[in-house]
């Protein structure tokens, strides 16, 4: 089993390197659907990926139709009309791959599409006075989500780079005021 996040559509450059980052750190993969809102290079996408570019799997799609004949597995929804939150769902009983399936930043996933997947569909609860939270955060906070139910299949739970007892040896020096 795999856990991939669907970009639908996506236009900020930004929000597309921030998620491309989140996939890095969990192992993920990403899917993106045409067309973009920007060019998708490692120029438009270096500072928000933190130069993980070259880490990331990701796809590039003509259409939905595309991706969909591609890719079988279950697929969620996250819109702003789901009626459960992200959650509710049991990640760890789905057979195959799961597929997380975020919307453009303007206009989110077509409306068609998410009528006929209504059981599906999820939102992260938020204040009524909010209408979305910013895309980059609502893919990491469904993609933890199944991480954590999944128990972070092959995820670091301990520092790697700096090593596991890095903050035990750190020689902490005073800090003076002049």
């Amino acid at each position: 089993m795999s856990v991939h996040v669907v970009l639908y559509e996506p236009e900020i450059p930004q929000n597309t390197g921030n998620i491309l980052r989140t996939c890095v750190a969990t192992n993920s993969k990403v899917h993106i659907i045409k067309p973009l809102g920007f060019e998708l290079t490692p120029e438009t996408l270096k500072r928000s990926t933190s130069n993980h570019l070259d880490l990331a799997e990701y796809t590039l799609y003509e259409n939905f139709e595309e991706f969909e004949e591609k890719n079988p597995g279950t697929y969620f929804y996250m819109t702003r009309y789901g009626k459960k939150p992200h959650s509710s769902f049991d990640f760890a009983s789905v057979e195959g791959d799961i597929y997380l399936i975020f919307g453009k930043e303007s206009t989110g996933i077509p409306y068609e599409r998410l009528r006929d997947n209504l059981d599906r569909c999820f939102r992260i609860p938020m204040a009524g006075t909010c209408r979305s939270l910013n895309l980059s955060n609502a893919v990491a906070i469904a993609l933890y989500e199944v991480m954590r139910q999944l128990g972070f299949p092959d995820l670091s739970l301990t520092e790697v780079q700096k090593g596991e007892d890095f903050l035990e040896s750190f020689d902490v020096k005073p800090f003076h005021r002049k």
